[in-house]
């Protein structure tokens, strides 16, 4: 898992797509490229919920939409915009330290490695 979208990604479109129960969420990059994710997981931490998105192996350059041909993996902070829309945003370095090890930990848990 990286923070690379730290400098690819600077704001999310708040539009959701469903796929077979899947949540295919677009995030747009500063030069207006959409680049497709698939919600792997949500992670709670406190009073907020961050996501683990998964990049999908999609491209189309006529639309400016892209995925990706590797395991690119980045997570995003959701918050509740004015509208009461969720939006997916970068979250701070604190942020990201948080949740990368409450995911180490949901992992190492003793439960996790019965399954």
């Amino acid at each position: 898992m990286s923070n690379k979208h730290k400098n690819k990604h600077n704001k999310a479109n708040n539009e959701q797509l469903t796929q077979d129960d899947n949540v295919i969420v677009e995030i747009t990059d500063e030069d207006g490229n959409v680049y497709l994710y698939e919600e792997e997981m949500i992670i709670p931490i406190e009073d907020k919920n961050f996501a683990l998105l998964a990049a999908l192996p999609f491209e189309s350059d006529d639309n400016n939409i892209y995925g990706s041909d590797d395991d690119e993996v980045i997570i995003a902070k959701i918050v509740t915009n004015d509208d009461g829309e969720e939006e997916y945003i970068e979250p701070t370095e604190a942020e990201f330290e948080m949740v990368m090890k409450a995911y180490e930990d949901y992992f190492d848990d003793e439960e996790w490695a019965k399954l």
